[in-house]
């Protein structure tokens, strides 16, 4: 039988072969690292529902970054679980919040270390929605005033960039017009453009403690089906002036994601959130698969779909896999 000359298999044969015809090129430039800060000295809360994950006080905090800044990681995402909560999360626009307290220690203690903040209330809030509250509904431009000025607090205290992930509408034209008036127009906007009202959250509601009282987000947060109003919401969102955008979560929604590749030319980002870093976890430590192995593929697989930052709990792992020269 005779065989055609062209044997796709001819530049698998080895590792280095493999290497240097690779389509998708992967650094830890391309990892964030999420990082929850608590209140307290010398705290490190375990997640239970997140291996090797934990709330963690300032001052732990900053060495943790300070090790994921040797192996390679240049940026971090930073939640805060407040001292106190109330109904409109006011704590998170105080210059003596705990996010601004972990912004103004990063950028003295990390020096070339990028701090992204996320922007939103569910942590903050006495009844766990992402907003001001009118009845049982979150009232949107009321949240986005408030969103306003924690950007500018966030700013203040030394975030790089500013990341709304609270799903309003217009909420980052309205950022945008409150950074600059504060004298940052050269702060970035990250917009989670495209996040879905996902039961992959889960884990991730521990680690806030951001759980909602009653009821759930799907009233501002997308629909898992709706691909065109995804598309409609970062068209949006370039419009106000985001800088870069995300899809939250990564996986299920890697079609939004090469999507928006397609359309748009600035930078992406994707979210691997904790329900999908706790998936692997589990089958990793149950054998039912080889974990770092499946940790690489998923990354590779969502950058190759578009993702230029890929922000996941398993920053640090795949760096350190990286580093020791992986290949697949």
């Amino acid at each position: 039988m005779a065989f055609p000359q062209t044997r796709l298999r001819r530049f698998r044969k080895t590792p280095n072969l493999r290497r240097i015809v690779r389509e998708t090129r992967f650094t830890p430039d391309n990892l964030a690292l999420p990082l929850f800060a608590c209140p307290g000295h010398g705290v490190a809360n375990a997640i239970s529902s997140m291996p090797g994950v934990y709330q963690h006080s300032v001052d732990r905090l900053v060495e943790t970054a300070k090790e994921a800044f040797a192996e390679g990681i240049r940026t971090v995402l930073l939640f805060g679980i407040p001292e106190s909560k109330d109904a409109v999360g006011s704590s998170s626009w105080s210059p003596d919040g705990i996010v601004q307290r972990a912004l103004r220690a990063l950028t003295a203690e990390v020096p070339g270390l990028i701090k992204v903040a996320d922007v939103c209330f569910c942590e903050y809030t006495d009844h766990g929605h992402c907003g001001v509250l009118l009845g049982a509904e979150v009232d949107n431009d009321a949240t986005v005033e408030n969103l306003a000025r924690q950007s500018v607090s966030l700013a203040e205290a030394g975030a790089d960039v500013i990341a709304p992930s609270d799903m309003m509408d217009g909420r980052v034209g309205a950022i945008r017009q409150a950074l600059d008036a504060a004298g940052f127009a050269n702060t970035p906007i990250l917009s989670y453009a495209v996040k879905f009202a996902s039961g992959f959250y889960g884990p991730f509601r521990e680690a806030a403690e951001s759980a909602p009282k009653f009821g759930d987000r799907r009233a501002y947060q997308m629909d898992p089906a709706n691909g065109r109003e995804a598309m409609r919401e970062a068209a949006l969102d370039v419009e106000e002036g985001a800088d870069m955008l995300m899809v939250k979560p990564a996986l299920p929604y890697l079609d939004i994601l090469a999507g928006l590749r397609q359309r748009f030319d600035l930078p992406l980002a994707a979210y691997h959130v904790s329900g999908e870093y706790a998936m692997l976890k589990a089958a990793g430590e149950r054998g039912w698969i080889d974990y770092d192995r499946v940790l690489m593929e998923t990354l590779v697989a969502i950058r190759r779909a578009g993702a230029d930052l890929i922000f996941t709990y398993a920053a640090r792992e795949a760096a350190r896999l990286l580093a020791a020269g992986w290949v697949e």
